[in-house]
C-alpha cells in the first residue's frame, strides 16, 4: 500500500455521501458534535468493533477487516465480511480454499434506503476486488434496531457514484474548501446543524438571487 497519508477514509466518503459541506467540516475543520444517534451508532459499533474471526467449518466470518484501494487511494474498515466457500472464489491470508466475500456494514436504527450507507458499502467491495482479484455483486447492511438486512446490489451506477464522490472529496481536502450548505430536510438530523447553519447560507443564496433579479428589472428586494 502507498503512503496512507493520501488515502482518503471510507468513512469522510460516507460522510460526504450524505453531505460534502458536513465532510468538509469534519475533515479539514476538525468539527464534531455527538448527537443521540450518532451516540447511540457508535454504542452499537462497539459491539461489533473487535478484530476477530469466527469459523465455523467452511464459512467464516471477518470483523473489523482493514481493506484498501491503490488504484481509488482509499481505505478503512468493513464491520464485517462473510466469507463462504466457494470454487469460484478468491483466496485471502490464512484460509486454505477459495471463498465468496459479501460485505456487511452495521447501522443503527430501522431499515431504510440510505445512499451514503451504499456509498460506503460499494467502496468497501471495491477496495476488497482490488486486494483478492474477484468480484463483488452484493453486499447488506444489517440495521440494528430491527436486526434485519437489506442487500446492496453494487450496480455499476452505485460503483460510478464512488468515483466521482471521491474526486470531489479529494479536491475538498487538496484545496481545503467547505462548501455552502445545500439546505434540505436532511439538515434538520444533521449533528452539526447549528454549528453549520445551513439556513444561513440558504438565505443568502435566495437573497443574493433576489438581488440578481432586482438589477435585471425582474423582481424587488
Amino acid at each position: 500500500m502507498s503512503d496512507e497519508k493520501d488515502y482518503l477514509l471510507i468513512s469522510q466518503l460516507t460522510q460526504a455521501g450524505y453531505c460534502l459541506r458536513r465532510a468538509a467540516l469534519i475533515m479539514n475543520e476538525q468539527i464534531w458534535k455527538e448527537s443521540a444517534d450518532t451516540a447511540k451508532g457508535r454504542m452499537d459499533h462497539r459491539r461489533v468493533h473487535t478484530q476477530r474471526v469466527e469459523r465455523r467449518g467452511e464459512d467464516i466470518k471477518l470483523y473489523e477487516y482493514t481493506v484498501f484501494s491503490d488504484s481509488l487511494g482509499i481505505m478503512g474498515k468493513c464491520d464485517c465480511i462473510e466469507a463462504t466457500a466457494d470454487e469460484d472464489g478468491c483466496t485471502i491470508p490464512s484460509v486454505e480454499f477459495p471463498l465468496r466475500l459479501y460485505p456487511i456494514e452495521y447501522k443503527h436504527g430501522k431499515v431504510r434506503a440510505e445512499e451514503e450507507y451504499e456509498l460506503q458499502l460499494c467502496a468497501q467491495a471495491m477496495c476488497l476486488e482490488e486486494m483478492y482479484h474477484t468480484t463483488i455483486a452484493e453486499g447488506a447492511l444489517f440495521y440494528t434496531s430491527s436486526h434485519r438486512r437489506y442487500p446492496v446490489l453494487l450496480t455499476e451506477e452505485l460503483r460510478d457514484k464512488v468515483c466521482h464522490l471521491i474526486v470531489k472529496l479529494r479536491d475538498i481536502r487538496d484545496k481545503m474548501i467547505t462548501p455552502v450548505a445545500d439546505y434540505s430536510t436532511k439538515c434538520k438530523r444533521c449533528s452539526l446543524r447549528e454549528i453549520c447553519m445551513p439556513e444561513v447560507g440558504h438565505s443568502a443564496k435566495e437573497y443574493c438571487k433576489d438581488l440578481e433579479m432586482a438589477a435585471k428589472g425582474e423582481g424587488e428586494v
